[in-house]
């Protein structure tokens, strides 16, 4: 099974506010858990676009399963794991469960399902490719890495915060835009502030997708990206979620009750940054 967190792109504002996107894997079953945080900035692997014989091949390559056997007992937490033949034996029958789930799925695609229907079944054994941008970790991770959380998020936390440890940020002027899965080498055609606004296409499309590739496991072209971004955009309602992480630096003014932003209210969920969405929406 795998949980992990990679860096995609970290960056920091002229007044010292760092932004983080990451592209974590994990299992699904605690997908819940993570969207109860609401600082985050999201957008998820779709089990109604993934094909269904790619998403078979990941759950047969790569099963979701606990990290840690608890024995049952009171409350939320299992304190204690099984014996290890107890654990064994669970690991068979979650196996087992595995086995016939695939068996169910491929008998309802090639009796014509569609995949938004037969991925269903496949969901308690897959992972989950999810991009997550945000300014303010520190209540999640107090939250989540304790003693108290379930292992497999507080496995999938800690990896979070190993990540954005272990990066290294650009530092971006005003003006200048922070955008996730785009190239230095599109940067250096169409430059940081991105006048035009197609390197926040390119990059919502990719946030969307959660990839530089396509559902079908194929490298988008550029144009591809671009006309991606203006659908998400034109279809209503407006699939806005991929534009929430690209971000630009907001900066402070002098007022008579000290310095603040010049324009909190298109910050949404982050701090320091004026979020792509909202200026987007507040242009409409």
């Amino acid at each position: 099974m795998t949980i992990t967190a990679k860096s995609v792109l970290s960056s920091v504002s002229p007044d010292g506010v760092r932004i983080d996107t990451l592209l974590l894997r994990y299992p699904r079953f605690i997908h819940s858990e993570f969207m109860t945080h609401r600082q985050f900035s999201r957008n998820a692997s779709s089990s109604r676009a993934i094909p269904v014989d790619r998403l078979i091949a990941d759950v047969e390559n790569d099963p979701a399963m606990p990290v840690f056997w608890g024995k049952n007992q009171k409350g939320m937490q299992a304190r204690e794991e099984l014996s290890e033949d107890d654990k064994e034996c669970m690991v068979n029958s979650w196996i087992e469960a595995k086995d016939n789930a695939v068996r169910i799925a491929s008998s309802m695609a090639t009796s014509g399902a569609h995949k938004q229907i037969v991925n269903r079944i496949l969901e308690p054994f897959a992972h989950i490719n999810v991009v997550v941008t945000a300014t303010e970790w520190d209540n999640f991770f107090a939250l989540r890495i304790h003693e108290d959380a379930q292992p497999e998020i507080k496995a999938l936390a800690v990896a979070m915060r190993d990540a954005i440890e272990g990066s290294t940020p650009q530092h971006l002027f005003h003006g200048e835009w922070h955008l996730p899965f785009v190239t230095d080498d599109e940067i250096s055609e169409y430059g940081f502030s991105d006048d035009d606004g197609e390197l926040r296409y390119i990059s919502a499309a990719r946030c969307a997708r959660t990839s530089y590739k396509t559902h079908d496991g194929r490298v988008s072209t550029l144009e591809e990206d671009i006309a991606l971004g203006e659908r998400l955009t034109k279809s209503r309602p407006f699939h806005a979620s991929p534009f929430e992480h690209q971000a630009t630096p907001d900066f402070y003014i002098e007022t008579e009750t000290g310095k603040e932003w010049f324009q909190p209210y298109l910050h949404r969920n982050f701090a320091g940054w004026i979020q792509n969405r909202a200026n987007m929406e507040e242009e409409l």
